[in-house]
C-alpha cells in the first residue's frame, strides 16, 4: 500500500511539476503576443531589411579583390622604382 501511495504521491507531483511547466511555455510562446511570437516578428523584419545586401556585398568583394591585385602591382613598381633609385645613387 505504501507503495502505490508514494506512486500515487510521484505522479500527482510530475503533473504539478509538468502543468507549471506549461504554463511558463505558454506565456513564452503560445499566443501571438508572446515574447517568441515578438522575436520571431523582429527576426523576420530584419531578414526583410537586409536581404538585398547579400548581391551587394558580393559586388564589393569582386570590386575589392580587384583594388588588392592592382595594389600588389603598385607595390611591385614603387620596389622597382626604389632599386633603380638606389642603383643610380649607388
Amino acid at each position: 500500500i505504501l507503495t502505490a501511495l508514494l506512486i500515487l504521491a510521484f505522479f500527482v507531483i510530475l503533473a504539478y511539476a509538468l502543468m507549471k511547466i506549461s504554463s511558463v511555455l505558454e506565456s513564452i510562446g503560445g499566443t501571438p503576443t508572446s515574447y517568441l511570437a515578438r522575436l520571431r516578428l523582429g527576426l523576420r523584419a530584419i531578414e526583410k531589411e537586409t536581404s538585398h545586401l547579400g548581391p551587394q556585398v558580393t559586388a564589393a568583394n569582386e570590386a575589392l579583390s580587384r583594388i588588392a591585385d592592382g595594389l600588389v602591382l603598385v607595390d611591385q613598381h614603387l620596389v622597382d622604382t626604389v632599386s633603380a633609385v638606389s642603383r643610380q645613387q649607388g
